[in-house]
Parts: structure tokens; sequence; C-alpha cells
């Protein structure tokens, strides 16, 4: 029975370089895979899943309105796939972790979703929170904060480098706006306003 897996981890963890590595495996073999990218990550070219190490690979890319479940049936009647891969998945819907399950248990395609849990104000996304209530397997990947701890938390940091308290859910950026911390200095961040001492990027 194919399964739904939801890999998730704080921002810089690698989540994309893992995607795009077991893509490479299925391919490899000679297995057809399907990428999925989300429309508001707009940091690289459109329809691009790109890690940070350099690694690439052209995706389909979703919105809102995307009809996942009809544009992986169609495809896989054209070409059976292996597997499907979705990276931000943290920006699906509702309805389309839904679909992507019913994809997994009714199309018999397994479903690789990677994503962020929470956003900056330690909040569920729409899509995580359905996809830590409905994949069959929860994977962390691992980040580090600056103290050395597990960083599982997402400061955004304004312009000026200050800590964001406030604003809204989605705002895409990279290194510049974003800091994967552990919960501990995420807490002390949000009380101050400001970056603690032990985790200030040099």
């Amino acid at each position: 029975m194919a399964k739904f897996y939801f890999y998730y981890a704080s921002m810089n963890a690698g989540k994309s370089t893992v995607l795009l590595q077991a893509d490479f495996n299925y391919r490899e073999r000679g297995m057809a895979t399907m990428l999925w990218t989300a429309a508001l990550d707009d940091r690289y070219r459109p329809g691009t899943i790109a890690s940070r190490i350099g690694l690439e690979m052209p995706a389909h890319v979703f919105d809102a309105a995307t009809d996942l479940r009809g544009a992986i049936a169609a495809q896989h009647a054209a070409t059976p796939l292996n597997c499907v891969l979705v990276d931000e998945a943290q920006f699906l819907t509702r309805g389309q972790v839904f679909a992507l399950a019913g994809v997994a248990d009714e199309l018999g395609i397994p479903v690789l979703a990677y994503g962020l849990r929470t956003d900056f104000q330690a909040t569920l996304f729409e899509g995580s929170m359905w996809l830590l209530a409905l994949a069959d397997i929860l994977s962390e990947i691992k980040a580090v904060c600056g103290c050395g701890r597990k960083a599982t938390m997402n400061l955004r940091l304004d312009a000026e480098g200050r800590v964001a308290r406030e604003g809204a859910q989605t705002e895409i950026g990279g290194n510049d706006r974003y800091l994967a911390v552990c919960r501990r200095h995420f807490m002390a961040a949000m009380r101050d306003g400001a970056l603690p001492d032990a985790i200030r990027p040099a």
C-alpha cells in the first residue's frame, strides 16, 4: 500500500535538498516521478525546486486553485508514476492535502511532502496542520540553532535585522529574512523583540 509522508523542519534544514535526492534515487532506477512546488515561492525561477547547495529540478506549480488529484491522475494515465514529491507543502490547502491522501490511497502512488511546520509566530500553516493530521509517516529533518540545540522554530527578521513579531503569515524569504532557532531562543526573541546574543549572526 502506498504511503503518505510529511517531512517537516524549520527554515534552512535542507528540505529541498532531501526532496531532490529522493527524486534522483527514483529516477536513477528508471522510475517516474512528478514534482510540485508552490507558486508563492518566487525566490528562484518559477517552476523550479532549488536547494541552497545548488541542486535544482523543474517542477509543476500549485496554488490554492490547483486540482492536484486531477493533474496527477492525468500524468499517471500517460506515464505510470512511482512517486509524487511536493516542496513547500505548508502552502497546500486542506482540500489539497486530502486530495494527496487520495493519490496514495486510491491511485496507489507514494506521496512525499516537504515543508515547514509553523510560521514565524509559532502558528501551524494550513497545509502543515492537515499533513500532520493525515500523513501516514511524519519525519523531522533536523536543523541547528546558533546555540547548538536543535532548531525547531522560525524567526522572521525585518530589513534592519530586527525580530518581527507581527505581519502576514506568508512572506517569502531566505537567510536574509529568517533564522532557524531552538524554542528557548525563539521565546526569548519574541519576548524581547531582539536576537539573543547567543544566536546573533557574526
